[in-house]
This record gives structure tokens, C-alpha cells and sequence, in this order.
């Protein structure tokens, strides 16, 4: 077996240039011994760390390993950015290039895997907007052609995580356009 894995490495480095081979490490009895002592003295000071159920199982044995919670802030912003990154490649009223074309289908299944894991991003514009919505209003713009108050723009959009967001969204909301007395100039 030894052979084998011998053999594996020396062709490994047989693909490269002479130049760039590494050349196998020569270990002395003294240095092995050594090595073997610091080992042990780093197995023994860390008997509080659970048992790694990858190491412990049986090679055909399937692995049930818990994930860490993810960091939420960090993966509302990757979303936001990969978000962004849609929304400049195909500017409204341009024709997409082949490579713009390629770079959208790259995003566009990385949202989708990332909507399959869980993680939602809701884009807000052309929606009603009430003031009970949990949206931050970064602007209110005066916009004759409205009737009813509609957001404009979503600067950041609401990231939810299995249903609960994590981070609000941020939008531009027209307004309709108020007469000198008060009332709306439609009525």
C-alpha cells in the first residue's frame, strides 16, 4: 500500500517542471521522535473539544455533521452585493453581450442555490408602500404621475433567512403630488 501512495506522489511531481518538484521531506529519528512528543502533549491539553464524527466514522458510514449557525449580517451582504451585481449588468434598455449574457446565468444560479439554502432577497420596486411595511425610507420624492404613495427605487433590498429577516430594505418612495391647499390634485 505504501508503494502505491509512493507511487502516486513521484508521478505527481513527475507533471511539473524539475524546477518546481519538492522534493519528499527527510525526517531524522530524532525529529520523528520529537514530532510524536508534541503531538501527544497537543492531544492531551485538548480534551474539551467534542469528538470529530467525521474522524471517528466508518469509511462507508454516511456522516451527520450539525453546520454552524451562519453569520447572518455576512451573508445578507454577499446577497446584497451578488443583488447589485444583477441589476448593472443588464442595464434597462441595452442589449446584454454574450459575456454579460454568461456573467448573469453565473448570478443568477448563485441566487438560486442561495434561495435553495434558504436565504431570500425581495426587491421592492413598483410596490404600494404603507408606512406599517418594515422598509427604512431613505427618501420621499414628490411624483405627479402617482396616485398612491409606491416605491420608486429599492436601494438594498430585504434579506429574509428561512423567514425572518435579517436585514431591512431600503427604498425610495414617490409620493403623489400635493396641491397648495393640502389635497391631492386628482380629487
Amino acid at each position: 500500500m505504501t508503494r502505491l501512495v509512493r507511487l502516486r506522489e513521484e508521478l505527481r511531481q513527475r507533471r511539473h517542471h524539475p524546477a518546481f518538484r519538492i522534493s519528499a521531506p527527510v525526517w531524522t529519528e530524532q525529529q520523528c521522535r520529537q514530532i510524536e512528543a508534541l503531538l501527544a502533549q497537543a492531544q492531551a491539553a485538548t480534551p474539551t473539544q467534542p469528538p470529530d464524527p467525521v474522524a471517528q466514522a466508518a469509511p462507508d458510514e454516511p456522516v451527520a455533521v450539525t453546520p454552524a449557525q451562519p453569520d447572518e449580517a455576512a451573508l445578507a451582504t454577499a446577497a446584497t452585493n451578488l443583488w447589485r451585481a444583477e441589476r448593472k449588468l443588464t442595464p434597462p434598455g441595452e442589449r446584454p453581450s454574450p459575456r454579460d449574457r454568461q456573467a448573469a446565468r453565473y448570478l443568477r444560479t448563485c441566487s438560486e442555490a442561495l434561495a435553495d439554502a434558504g436565504l431570500v432577497l425581495q426587491d421592492h420596486d413598483g410596490d404600494a408602500f404603507n408606512p406599517g411595511r418594515a422598509l427604512e425610507v431613505l427618501v420621499y420624492q414628490e411624483n405627479p404621475a402617482l396616485t398612491a404613495e409606491t416605491v420608486l427605487e429599492t436601494v438594498r433590498p430585504s434579506v429574509y433567512l428561512h423567514g425572518r429577516l435579517v436585514q431591512m430594505g431600503q427604498v425610495i418612495v414617490g409620493t403623489p403630488s400635493q396641491s397648495p391647499d393640502g389635497g391631492n390634485d386628482n380629487a
